[in-house]
């Protein structure tokens, strides 16, 4: 069986959030990590090189493939901050009507910059994630 490409690396996530360019990107990146440290009292971990993960849980398909992998987080890309809400099955329309500006993927939500989103809608949007991921499996702190 194959074993998943993006696994915790145990880089320091300062450091990682530090580096992070432009500036304005930056103090994005910090504002998340302080909204899912609070949605979810969960430390950060870095998964991957560009990856910052809050939680994590055990899969395992029917297929038998089975691995872990991070619960919610972010990654602040040039392009866009993408942001994890896993495992993506929940009908989040609802909350994400309210959102703002934003694109969606399967698992993931794409922002330019927080000043196009309110923050508090990001944030319950966060913990109805974990709470759906919660009944498919458990999740467990980092």
């Amino acid at each position: 069986m194959t074993q998943n490409k993006t696994v915790p690396t145990g880089a320091d996530v300062g450091g990682f959030l530090d580096a992070v360019a432009p500036a304005s990107k930056a103090a994005d990146a910090r504002m998340l990590d302080t909204l899912f440290r609070k949605a979810t009292g969960y430390e950060p971990v870095m998964w991957g090189p560009s990856i910052v993960g809050y939680g994590r849980y055990h899969y395992r398909y029917a297929t038998g493939r089975e691995g872990e992998f991070l619960a919610t987080g972010f990654s602040p890309r040039k392009a866009a901050h993408s942001i994890y809400i896993m495992p993506g099955y929940a009908d989040f329309g609802p909350i994400l009507s309210r959102l703002g500006k934003h694109k969606t993927g399967r698992s993931c939500l794409y922002v330019n910059k927080l000043a196009d989103i309110d923050l508090d809608v990001l944030e319950e949007l966060v913990r109805a994630g974990l709470r759906d991921l919660n009944t498919h499996w458990p999740v467990q702190p980092t």
